[in-house]
């Protein structure tokens, strides 16, 4: 199970659209995605349909109350379930100012729910505050979606000193992995000269021991497209609204290439379990001294 959280403290850079529709193309393949909705705009939630009224529990409630993350986990579609989120959520922040350990308040629950998915998916705010830092706790690997406009990248830096700092004294599995180039303009040389830019600037800590170390970019790039623009206001995916378009196109080549990506990790882990395997067997035979052959026969 993968846990990704898609973050960007800069709005309007196509992260709830990316956590969305990426979740139904993942869903569409067949693999169990589960969505959480942290972002108090609840924009994620009202992209797949699930409205703003007032009775319903959603994330605001796991993080405050005693609430179960089973609770609120709604199925939306095939192989797609929902935790959504609510205009409440803004006030969490205030609420759990005082409370300790309120950065872990989601790990803590998610270790209590039993139900098996291939992703979990966390579309963050956009912003820094504790509703993001229970996602960076939680989730194990961070995609980030970049617009390749020069305002969008700006904040960068700090949005990777944030994630540094959590991975140090909260979660030391945390790795941003992946990046995201959305709202893509296939013919403009500046989108060309900005991917060049952070592909040069990420390329200079390869091989450190930064938590970006071995971050990719995939080759998908999203395009502008305004299916994907229209699609939030009908309470669809953009596999559901048009499921033939430029949009969804997009978003299913990038689920191709995050089931490559997992299919790759599986088998480094499969190898390096090997590896510890055979270690292990090496020490054991280690211990057999051919000056002691009777150890052979005790054994």
């Amino acid at each position: 199970m993968r846990k990704i959280a898609v973050i960007n403290q800069k709005g309007g850079v196509g992260k709830t659209t990316t956590a969305v529709n990426l979740s139904a193309a993942l869903a569409e393949q067949g693999k169990r995605v589960w969505l959480i909705d942290l972002d108090p705009q609840a924009h994620a939630s009202l992209h797949l349909g699930f409205g703003m009224q007032e009775e319903y529990m959603s994330v605001y409630d796991v993080l405050t109350d005693q609430t179960a993350l089973a609770d609120v986990c709604h199925q939306v579609e095939d192989n797609l379930w929902l935790t959504p989120s609510h205009i409440d959520l803004a006030a969490a922040e205030m609420e759990l100012s005082g409370a300790v350990g309120r950065e872990i308040i989601l790990r803590d629950k998610m270790a209590d729910m039993h139900q098996d998915f291939d992703y979990i998916i966390f579309d963050c705010p956009p912003s820094l505050g504790v509703l993001t830092l229970n996602a960076l706790t939680t989730a194990d690997e961070i995609y980030l979606p970049l617009q390749p406009h020069f305002l969008a990248l700006h904040g960068l830096s700090k949005l990777l000193r944030t994630i540094e700092l959590v991975a140090r004294r909260l979660n030391s599995n945390l790795r941003l992995t992946s990046l995201i180039y959305c709202l893509f303009d296939t013919g403009t040389r500046l989108a060309n000269e900005i991917v060049g830019d952070v592909e040069y600037f990420f390329a200079q800590h390869q091989g450190t021991s930064s938590i970006w170390a071995e971050v990719n970019s995939f080759d998908t790039r999203i395009r502008r497209n305004i299916r994907l623009a229209e699609a939030p206001s009908y309470g669809q995916s953009i596999f559901q609204y048009a499921g033939d378009s430029n949009g969804a196109q997009d978003y299913r080549s990038l689920a191709m290439e995050v089931m490559k990506q997992t299919e790759q990790i599986s088998a480094r882990q499969a190898e390096s379990a090997e590896n510890i395997a055979a270690d292990a067997h090496e020490v054991v035979a280690g211990d057999v001294d051919d000056d002691q052959p009777w150890l052979y026969h005790s054994r």
